[in-house]
């Protein structure tokens, strides 16, 4: 018998999401800065960052990885003692 998994997103943030593609959709949805909206990715990141506030159930925001940086080679050279 298989186990039903668990829903990543809640209900409420796929209304959210919906709501907020088809705000941009219409034209009608803005941005943080007052822009209009016209990407449909961040459409979705502004519904999803809706439904975060709303208290539905969201993974958490992924963020870029961490770059390592290569460390420096000591390039001076031991001085022979003689």
């Amino acid at each position: 018998m298989a186990t039903r998994k668990k829903r990543k997103y809640s209900k409420t943030a796929q209304r959210k999401v919906k709501k907020a593609l088809h705000e941009r959709k219409k034209g009608t949805l803005k941005s943080g800065s007052g822009k209009k909206v016209k990407s449909r990715k961040q459409a979705i990141a502004i519904g999803l960052s809706e439904a975060r506030e709303a208290g539905a159930r969201v993974p958490k925001k992924q963020s870029a990885p961490k770059k390592k940086t290569a460390k420096k080679k000591n390039t001076r050279k031991k001085s022979a003692k003689k």
